[in-house]
């Protein structure tokens, strides 16, 4: 199965994006940056627990 660029790299990205957003915004200012920071770095941490914690199907 040949898989795309974006396929591979689409995810990966998106959370590499996410981290320097919320690292700059913890930067610039505060009141909605510290939001904006919150949110954006808990992003990838939600989705590495997500996926460090789920369950895994049995293959038959």
């Amino acid at each position: 199965m040949t898989r795309t660029t974006m396929q591979i790299w689409g995810a990966p990205l998106l959370l590499a994006v996410l981290t320097i957003v919320g690292l700059t915004s913890a930067l610039l200012g505060d009141d909605i940056w510290d939001v904006v920071s919150a949110l954006a770095l808990g992003a990838p941490v939600a989705v590495g627990a997500w996926f460090s914690l789920r369950r895994t199907r049995p293959r038959a």
